[in-house]
C-alpha cells in the first residue's frame, strides 16, 4: 500500500512540475508578445516630423525590437512543443525526457531549461536533456555516478 501511495506521489510530483515549466514557458510567451505589441505600437504612433531621419531610425529601432521579441517568442514555443512531447506519467528507472533523477547534489526534472523549481519548499532544477547534465543523466540509473565540472554526483533515485 505503501509503495502505491508512493508511485502515486511521484506521479503527481512530475505532473506538478510539469504544470511549472508550462506556466514558465507562457510567461515568457506572454512578456515576448506584450513587447511586440508595445514596439509595433510605438511605431504607429510615431509621426513623421520634419526630421525625416529621426522618424526613420525610431521606426527601425522598433522593429529590430518586434524582430528580436518575435525570435524570443518563436523559442518558448519550441519550449512549448518539447513539453508537449514529455509524458508524466509512468515509473522509469532510465532517466529520459520526463524523468525526476533525485542525486546526492540535487533534484533534477528533466524537460526544458527553465531553471530553479520550487515545489512543496523542495528545490528542483528543470533541465534540458541536451545540456551538460542533461546529456551526462540521461540513460543513467539508480547507482550509477557522473562528474561534470569537477563536482561528482551519485543518481539516487529516477522516477
Amino acid at each position: 500500500m505503501f509503495k502505491q501511495g508512493f508511485i502515486i506521489s511521484m506521479s503527481s510530483i512530475k505532473k506538478q512540475l510539469h504544470q511549472l515549466c508550462i506556466a514558465y514557458v507562457q510567461e515568457r510567451m506572454n512578456a515576448a508578445q506584450q513587447a511586440i505589441n508595445e514596439a509595433q505600437q510605438s511605431s504607429n504612433d510615431d509621426t513623421k516630423s520634419s526630421a525625416g531621419d529621426k522618424y526613420e531610425t525610431g521606426r527601425e529601432m522598433a522593429q529590430q525590437e518586434t524582430n528580436r521579441n518575435l525570435t524570443q517568442l518563436n523559442e518558448a514555443n519550441k519550449l512549448m512543443v518539447a513539453l508537449n512531447q514529455i509524458s508524466t506519467s509512468g515509473q522509469q528507472s532510465i532517466a529520459d525526457a520526463g524523468s525526476v533523477v533525485i542525486t546526492n547534489n540535487g533534484k533534477f526534472y528533466l524537460s526544458i531549461s527553465a531553471g530553479a523549481l520550487s515545489l512543496d519548499g523542495d528545490p528542483y532544477f528543470a533541465i534540458s536533456p541536451g545540456s551538460p547534465i542533461g546529456l551526462k543523466m540521461k540513460g543513467s540509473k539508480a547507482g550509477d555516478e557522473f562528474s561534470l565540472n569537477g563536482k561528482g554526483y551519485k543518481v539516487l533515485e529516477i522516477w
